[in-house]
């Protein structure tokens, strides 16, 4: 979606530059993430493009089991490291996925998908349904998207869409007999990016259950 890709560069190559490019170390935890999944006692999570891996070793270390996955080779060798370094290793399981071709194996409790954006063209309902389809019951899929371009963002494209919760919901088209939306909003927040530059920025949210087998 959007611009910030070179031309030729193969989405693997992209987020391999991308993750060499950034320190490794500390990584903060999505704020949405934080706030909707702290209440819940801690089972099985899949962390879909986890990325600086900030979201995962929050979970491991209030318990959760995480399966991280990432395209990224350095982003998934650094998670492992980070797990390491704070002694939740056993509870972090990092794997590399290029999620148009393989998907990770389990049931879950929890699927988080956290700014899943990418520049390059993905299947990205087709994915989601599949994170949908591996929740167990009373599991939750949680989708955070962008909602606005805050200024560090590598998509700067004017005339990028930001699909709505409702319009993400709408193409996963799952069984409302299987399936409940628990939460679909747009909430605003002020967000602090790279060399601490802040803005207010926008997060779609969509929350859904699996309710039934």
């Amino acid at each position: 979606m959007g611009r910030g890709r070179p031309a030729g560069e193969n989405a693997e190559l992209f987020w391999e530059r991308h993750y060499r490019g950034r320190p490794g170390g500390a990584a903060r935890v999505n704020p949405l993430l934080a706030e909707i999944t702290d209440p819940l006692h801690p089972g099985a999570a899949l962390d879909l493009g986890c990325g600086a891996g900030g979201d995962a070793v929050w979970l491991a270390r209030r318990g959760w089991h995480v399966t991280a996955v990432d395209i990224s080779t350095t982003a998934v060798e650094r998670l492992r490291e980070r797990a390491r370094e704070l002694g939740v290793e056993d509870l972090v399981t990092a794997e590399r996925h290029d999620l148009a071709s393989s998907f990770p194996a389990g049931r879950f409790d929890l699927v988080s998908a956290q700014y899943f954006h990418t520049p390059f063209p993905l299947l990205r309902g087709r994915i989601l349904s599949a994170a949908a389809a591996a929740l167990r019951p009373g599991g939750l899929l949680l989708v955070v998207d962008h909602g606005s371009t805050a200024p560090w963002s590598w998509n700067q494209d004017p005339d990028a869409h930001y699909p709505t919760p409702t319009e993400v919901a709408a193409e996963l088209d799952l069984d409302p007999r299987c399936w409940a939306v628990r939460r679909a909003d747009m909430p605003r927040r002020r967000a602090t990016g790279p060399g601490g530059r802040t803005a207010t920025v926008v997060d779609n949210v969509l929350l859904i259950e699996r309710t039934a087998k």
